[in-house]
């Protein structure tokens, strides 16, 4: 092979090759991690934004423009994540590129308030953009040194330049007056569609050689930053809570049944590794890394929830406790539908028993209500119990599983 393995020194100069679907060993670089930091700094400032959005009350107000916020952070890491399991060669050149995504990735969490709270997305557009430059940069660089993937590199520069150019277009049409405020959420999903129209048209000329144990941890690793952004928030809450008020039992409580309720998500999403399985049918690759969105989407949601939720127990909200509470239960219930309609058929294997996700969420969903009369911290335990049993459930009727779906993590 032409390309160094992953943890290898970095070449001043290696022939853009693809990387084997195969090979061996195949891990998360340094550098992508330090690449998934920056994204730690998005991810909280989405966070933040949504979650006072919701104490204000304006929950409803503030969901659009954080589906559309997280939209971008979440298209630029999957960009780069599969680009980067086709191509790595982990060279200046690579390195040097990657370090502009990263500074784009800043650029656009710089401007999450002003877009979240103004509708100004001036800084996230310069950001995005930034970001796509570099992205095309290194799918020209792979069009001319791969001969056999030239064709799927060059398509996949040119569609990332059209929705680029289409971003550019909606931002100074939005601007200018000319694109109603009631036309700007249509023409972002027409270009939301056309980004993931792109990698369906370029692939159809010939697949890249994305390694599915490779994509399996990227995604495990990106799922794990979400949740630690959950746990960050809830801290950050904890410890206002602290600063204003002594410690109450309401304050432990609820803190406390938020970790136990990420802690029971994240069982079930790590339940059975996915690499195996990616590689069995990558046919399902689109649905199942398209899917994501919604997983990690939710889990950003339910950090934001949770810190309203945490807060609550300090001080007065505008937001009413039925509103907190439907900021924990909705997030929790669409992730774990959503990983049993995305990410547990990829496994090939009844993981989550259709019985315990339908009957768990229902129970989840109907629980807000009952605010009013037990308090926020009451239904926001029992929604961690509800997920507690669903995990438990879900471990018992699996606990004669054969060996092959047992482990916890990917075979090296």
């Amino acid at each position: 092979m032409t390309v160094p393995p992953s943890g290898a020194v970095c070449r001043v100069r290696v022939r853009m090759r693809p990387r084997e679907i195969d090979e061996p060993h195949r891990t998360a670089s340094q550098l992508e991690l330090l690449f998934d930091l920056t994204f730690v700094v998005a991810v909280a400032a989405v966070t933040a934004r949504f979650a006072h959005d919701i104490a204000d009350g304006n929950a409803v107000a503030g969901l659009v423009p954080f589906l559309q916020v997280f939209f971008a952070v979440w298209w630029a890491w999957m960009n780069f994540t599969w680009f980067a399991s086709s191509y790595d060669t982990d060279d200046v050149a690579y390195r040097l590129l990657t370090m502009v995504q990263m500074a784009g990735v800043l650029v656009l969490a710089a401007g999450v308030p002003a877009a979240a709270g103004r509708s100004d997305y001036r800084a996230v557009a310069i950001g995005y953009l930034i970001m796509r430059t570099a992205l095309v940069a290194q799918w020209l660089r792979a069009g001319r040194e791969d001969p056999a993937g030239r064709r799927t590199a060059l398509r996949y520069a040119l569609g990332i330049t059209v929705a680029q150019a289409g971003w550019i277009l909606w931002l100074v049409s939005a601007e200018a007056g000319i694109l109603t405020s009631t036309a700007q959420v249509p023409f972002f999903v027409v270009l939301a569609f056309l980004e993931l129209a792109v990698p369906r048209w370029a692939e159809r000329t010939s697949p890249t050689t994305w390694h599915p144990h490779h994509i399996a941890e990227r995604y495990g690793l990106f799922t794990i930053i979400l949740f630690g952004e959950s746990v960050l928030a809830a801290s950050n809450a904890v410890a206002r809570g602290l600063d204003e008020a002594d410690v109450n039992h309401r304050l432990v409580v609820i803190a406390g049944s938020g970790l136990v309720l990420l802690f029971a998500l994240w069982w079930l999403y790590f339940l059975v590794p996915a690499g195996t399985s990616l590689n069995d049918r990558r046919h399902l690759s689109y649905r199942w890394g398209y899917g994501h969105y919604g997983i990690f989407a939710s889990l950003a949601a339910l950090g934001a929830g949770l810190e309203v939720a945490v807060e609550q127990t300090a001080h007065d909200l505008k937001a009413s406790p039925l509103t907190v509470c439907y900021a924990v239960a909705i997030p929790a219930a669409l992730y774990v539908l959503l990983l049993w309609r995305v990410h547990m058929p990829i496994l090939g294997a009844p993981v989550l028993r259709p019985a315990v996700v339908l009957c768990g969420t229902a129970a989840i969903v109907l629980l807000p209500p009952a605010a009013a009369q037990t308090g926020v911290v009451t239904v926001v335990a029992s929604i961690s119990a509800i997920c507690v049993v669903m995990t438990v459930l879900t471990l018992v009727r699996n606990r004669d599983a054969s060996p092959e779906r047992t482990p916890i993590a990917d075979p090296p």
